[in-house]
């Protein structure tokens, strides 16, 4: 079988398969009365097929002499009843769900609407046939080779989260024709990046097929950042180097081979996938594929037709349709099974969890993940939250296995590091796992993804440059994206020649990257803020494919990648920073809290909405967790001590252990250490902190078994 286990009541594997003399095409709709394969020519003409065959709500038939590259999309009809959400019209040309490669791109003429657009509720009577994109067989295999998984620990991993596009799309030391695509991020200068980085996983912007929403396209701009997915078995075709090149279907093998790249360097690849909603978007939307094949089985409904819309994106999955979960449930099995990829990270996920309307970690999606042999075992990432519901905000709620964007730590070290007051308790959670969010479901702290910057948003350099956004060129008036930047530009809004606001800006980038590093959970970098890339204070870029959102290899700040490269690979170095349990209960000794005069923090030091300073002793060698191969991984002693204050703050070395002797080995303030001298201080001991400063004390010992 192709995709994996047949759902009962479901037998046959939809989609295309090509068996040496032919090819089975295989489409599920309840609700349509028929439906036409229609193969289409290099002219645009369709040779019709009637299917008559149907089987469990599955229409089938096999077509001889059908090969690679063959496109082909259906046309079904039925009820056009917009009562019941039945939106059937034989003259739309509908794309195939399955398809696992896609070509062209809507044209935004009235064709593509299944309603007639000056009367609504009556069927469009125009055939879109030379208007939509349509599919294209493509089953075969690819040389693998030796390929195999890299399988990096949860704890071990570092995401880097970053754009297919964006990453090569200037970079001079990769040729012009692979700038921008699977090839490109494969490059060898774009795969020594990352090494020399110290990640252990990409996590890519959407790269299932996708198309720009009209109204996007209609104020002349695109979709870069991909969450308007068309195809979910499909690499997006425009990042493929092959297909722009005319190579039918290379966006296929060219996405394996990038894969294949990676994993070769030891690094995984993490999907950012949108199982939450469709780009056919709300009632008024074009029918491109779904829509027009079993409307009510694709889309969560409202009692009169209307859609449910818990994304924002004018529709909603129906994730309680078996039609629309074994359509789920068999995409991911195919990016792992047959594009090798290491884990998915599930945009809008609490969706994924809705089947009578409130979120439950008990819903069948999750049930079917946990139980599948091949999708349960992978890393599984979500994005804890929705849109416009009254449980919309679901941290912390996800089953067992599977990991959470932590929106609470970006927040919380944004504002810790612009001074604001009375976060030093809620830092101090997050820093070390952020346990009130996820340990009272049994889970670890690598049940945090932690992140400071992401995708959405300010970059880092924006972060520390901007007060306010500025979107103007998303041509929406500056009325998009989040006011709720929790930025501080440092005194000058946006670029400047100052040196001294320009070293504030360095060190305030230095200390959240070096918390972020030193935290315990899993680290998300967000792809070039190790170069200091700048989206201009723009921190809703989703339609900027420019060099807005493109890395600006021109430009790179080698100070800050040679900060950046030091934290992972003093992360890495050090297991007491990567911590498989919370250090809570009867393990809290092995944690300690002192306030900036060596003495334990109470109650009354962490009341104090004014402090701003914590030293957090971590101990290295008792209750040692153990590697892979059973080896102890015993450590030296660390001392993190942070100040937020804005002037230095006069510190005692804490008494943790007889003879401690302490070195300093990361100060975000001078980050080659040569203002510090590199003696040692002991228990008692006084020093002066800069403001604004983190840094990160060592104390060595035998590493005795």
């Amino acid at each position: 079988m192709l995709f994996g286990p047949v759902t009962p009541g479901l037998p046959f594997p939809l989609g295309v398969r090509l068996d040496g003399t032919g090819a089975n095409f295989a489409l599920a709709s309840r609700n349509a009365t028929a439906v036409i394969l229609c193969l289409i020519d290099d002219d645009g003409n369709e040779t019709h097929i009637p299917i008559t065959e149907q089987d469990a709500e599955v229409w089938h038939v096999r077509v001889p002499h059908v090969t690679n590259g063959q496109r082909y999309g259906y046309r079904v009809d039925g009820p056009w009843d917009p009562g019941r959400g039945l939106f059937f019209n034989a003259r739309k040309l509908v794309l195939d769900p399955y398809a696992r490669a896609i070509t062209g791109d809507p044209d935004y003429s009235p064709a593509i609407y299944g309603a007639d657009l000056a009367n609504r509720s009556r069927p469009s009577q125009l055939d879109s046939a030379g208007h939509v994109p349509v599919g294209m067989v493509w089953d075969c295999g690819f040389d693998w080779g030796s390929d195999a998984p890299p399988r990096h620990r949860y704890s071990d991993t570092v995401i880097y989260e970053t754009h297919v596009k964006g990453i090569s799309a200037t970079h001079p030391d990769v040729p012009e024709e692979l700038r921008g695509t699977y090839a490109g991020l494969a490059h060898p200068v774009i795969v020594e990046h990352l090494q020399a980085l110290g990640v252990t996983a990409v996590e890519l912007l959407p790269v299932q097929h996708f198309i720009t929403e009209p109204t996007v396209h209609d104020r002349g701009l695109v979709n870069y950042w991909g969450y308007n997915t068309l195809g979910f078995f499909a690499p997006h075709a425009r990042y493929s180097a092959a297909a722009r090149s005319g190579v039918a279907g290379g966006q296929v093998d060219e996405f394996r081979a990038m894969v294949k790249a990676l994993h070769q360097a030891g690094i995984e690849v993490i999907l950012d996938v949108v199982y939450n909603h469709t780009a056919e978007g709300g009632i008024d939307g074009p029918t491109l594929s779904f829509r027009g094949i079993d409307n009510p089985n694709y889309y969560r409904l409202a009692a009169n037709g209307d859609y449910y819309d818990t994304t924002g994106c004018g529709n909603a999955i129906n994730a309680s349709s078996p039609l629309s979960l074994r359509m789920i449930m068999d995409s991911l099995r195919y990016w792992i099974t047959e594009m090798h990829v290491d884990g998915f990270r599930f945009d809008l996920a609490a969706t994924l969890g809705r089947e009578d309307g409130a979120f439950t970690a008990q819903s069948t999606f999750f049930d079917m993940v946990n139980q599948d042999p091949i999708v349960g075992p992978v890393k599984l990432i979500a994005e804890p939250w929705d849109v416009g519901q009254m449980d919309s905000y679901d941290i912390g709620r996800f089953p067992q296995g599977w990991r959470e964007w932590n929106g609470p730590y970006r927040g919380t070290i944004r504002d810790y590091w612009r001074g604001a007051d009375g976060v030093l308790p809620e830092y101090a959670s997050r820093i070390t796992g952020s346990a009130d969010l996820f340990h009272g479901s049994k889970r670890r702290p690598t049940a945090s993804v932690n992140f400071v910057t992401v995708h959405d948003g300010f970059t880092l350099r924006d972060l520390v440059s901007y007060d306010a956004k500025h979107n103007l060129a998303n041509k929406e008036d500056n009325r998009d994206g989040t006011d709720d930047n929790r930025s501080w530009n440092c005194g000058v809004e946006g670029p400047t020649g100052d040196p001294a606001i320009n070293a504030l800006r360095a060190s305030q980038s230095r200390a959240m990257l070096t918390t972020l590093l030193t935290s315990f959970g899993m680290p998300m970098l967000n792809g070039g803020d190790e170069i200091g890339r700048t989206q201009q204070g723009n921190n809703n870029a989703y339609c900027q494919d420019s060099p807005i959102t493109w890395f600006d290899w021109a430009s790179v700040d080698h100070d800050l990648l040679a900060y950046t490269q030091s934290l992972t690979a003093f992360r890495a170095a050090h297991p007491v920073l990567r911590r498989h349990a919370y250090l809570t209960g009867s393990q809290s000794r092995y944690i300690k809290w002192f306030t900036p005069d060596g003495e334990q923090m109470d109650g009354r030091n962490w009341r104090d909405a004014e402090s701003k300073t914590l030293q957090v002793f971590l101990d290295g060698s008792d209750r040692a967790d153990v590697a892979r191969d059973g080896t102890i991984l015993i450590d030296d002693d660390l001392l993190i001590v942070s100040n937020a204050y804005w002037e230095p703050v006069r510190c005692v070395v804490p008494l943790t252990r007889a003879g401690a002797s302490w070195s300093l080995q990361i100060d975000s303030l001078d980050p080659t250490l040569a203002r510090s001298p590199a003696t040692s201080l002991s228990a008692g001991q006084e020093f002066s902190i800069p403001g604004r400063t983190i840094q990160v004390w060592l104390s060595a010992k035998e590493l005795a078994q």
